[in-house]
């Protein structure tokens, strides 16, 4: 069945190359133009196809046993090349095209055999048809969703799961595509290769389906720590709204006791002393005015009450802030920044006086305007062991809230940001690019 004229393997094998190439393209970006990818496709294949025919002519059995895995082999280097996908994506989407390979060499062979006593051309028939079959399912269905999952693959996929994934389709296809096992056409090898197709398909939609899932689970994290962020910041909205109120009620109420005084040294025409209690007056009233720290109102009033938070903690704080100039960027995504940077600065202060009581946390603020840039960082004191992940804090390091939303702020501008821990001191340091201003230069 697996043998006959040179120009019937040729076939055979340009058939499948090319199936393999048109599965693949239709998950992936080639890194080249089209014309180039076209180029590049016809000269590998042209090679490869020549290759396995002299290989065919010198040993054809050898041949039919490896060439299906030799020429896979050759393809999977040559997509990892020209294609754009990452390492783990890239494995993926093979180990995927792979069972497809099996699914329609092991099909043809079988229907051949099955319903048309062997015929050759049968066989060929068959596996144009699963390939054009295949090809349309996947641009129809399926396609969108691999594009999505994507980003999941790239970053959730760990390599031991890549290991397990190849080896058990390896192992399987490997079982099904070899010719000397249960060459018998019997029923029970038939159900062997159902059997390991339904397993090894399995897997492929059990890996899809589970990064999937941990991806969208992912995102919803996400979006519950913007809530949570937008929440908190809200709660500080209310606290100086209720500061004001009752700063505003202690203002009135202290009004009339001074006119009271002021009246009262009227009638006795005790000038002096009038003058002297209107000096002590108006040095109380300048004490009572509440720190400026920056000229923008958002951003001063969200570091004042963050500052006056930490203080209450006990908390050594040091702010470093200039900021001149009308600025592009949106005061929300500035104060979503130093908000849950200031909040997890204060976070970590507070673990650490958990740990140690008598132990003297900082928190050390800067925030600066270089020409067309932001500059942000933000020292505290916190755990030794504390741990980064992929560059970034682990959420009970911060407690939950803050680094996607400093992140994704950052990456809306263009950000480069950094975390780091040097021995009990993290720090955090972010540079932003801002947008020009309509009609400048």
């Amino acid at each position: 069945m697996l043998g006959g004229p040179v120009y019937i393997a040729f076939i055979r094998f340009a058939i499948s190359l090319m199936g393999v190439i048109v599965l693949y393209s239709l998950m992936g970006k080639s890194r080249y133009s089209f014309r180039k990818t076209i180029f590049c496709c016809g000269c590998f294949s042209v090679t490869m196809l020549l290759a396995a025919c002299i290989w065919y002519v010198i040993d054809w059995q050898s041949c039919i046993k490896a060439v299906a895995f030799v020429m896979y082999i050759g393809f999977c280097i040559f997509a990892v090349r020209i294609g754009t996908d990452p390492i783990p994506l890239a494995i993926y989407k093979l180990a995927l095209i792979f069972y497809l390979l099996a699914v329609f060499l092991i099909s043809g062979i079988e229907v051949a055999i099955i319903f048309f006593q062997g015929n050759v051309w049968a066989d060929i028939i068959t596996r144009i048809l699963l390939i054009v079959a295949m090809a349309f399912f996947i641009d129809k269905k399926i396609k969108s969703s691999i594009m999505e999952f994507g980003f999941y693959v790239e970053n959730e996929l760990d390599h031991f799961s890549i290991s397990i994934m190849i080896i058990s389709i390896l192992f399987g296809i490997g079982f099904i595509m070899n010719p000397n096992a249960m060459k018998e056409q019997t029923p029970y090898r038939l159900l062997v290769i159902l059997t390991n197709f339904f397993l090894t398909g399995a897997l492929q939609l059990l890996v899809f389906r589970l990064y999937l899932h941990i991806g969208k689970e992912n995102e919803y994290r996400k979006e519950n720590q913007l809530m949570q962020m937008n929440h908190r910041l809200l709660e500080r909205n209310v606290e100086l709204l209720e500061e004001a109120v009752e700063s505003g009620k202690r203002i009135r109420h202290d009004a009339r006791h001074h006119n009271a005084v002021i009246a009262e040294f009227a009638r006795r025409g005790q000038k002096e002393e009038l003058l002297q209690y209107l000096k002590e007056y108006e040095k109380e009233m300048d004490e009572s005015i509440r720190e400026t720290i920056c000229s923008n109102s958002a951003i001063n009033n969200i570091l004042s009450t963050y500052t006056r938070k930490a203080r209450k903690e006990q908390i050594k704080v040091e702010l470093n802030v200039e900021l001149s100039g009308e600025l592009a960027i949106p005061s929300i995504d500035l104060v979503t920044i130093l908000a849950n940077a200031y909040e997890n600065a204060i976070y970590g202060c507070m673990e650490v006086k958990k740990k140690e009581k008598d132990k003297e946390c900082f928190i050390h603020l800067i925030l600066k305007r270089k020409k067309n840039k932001i500059v942000i960082c933000c020292s505290n004191t916190c755990k030794k062991e504390v741990k980064l992940q992929n560059g970034r804090p682990k959420p009970e390091a911060t407690g939950g809230i803050g680094v996607l939303s400093i992140i994704k702020t950052a990456e809306k501008f263009e950000g480069e940001y950094d975390f780091r821990n040097d021995n009990g001191v993290f720090s955090f340091r972010l540079i932003m690019n801002i947008p020009l201003l309509q009609g400048s230069a």
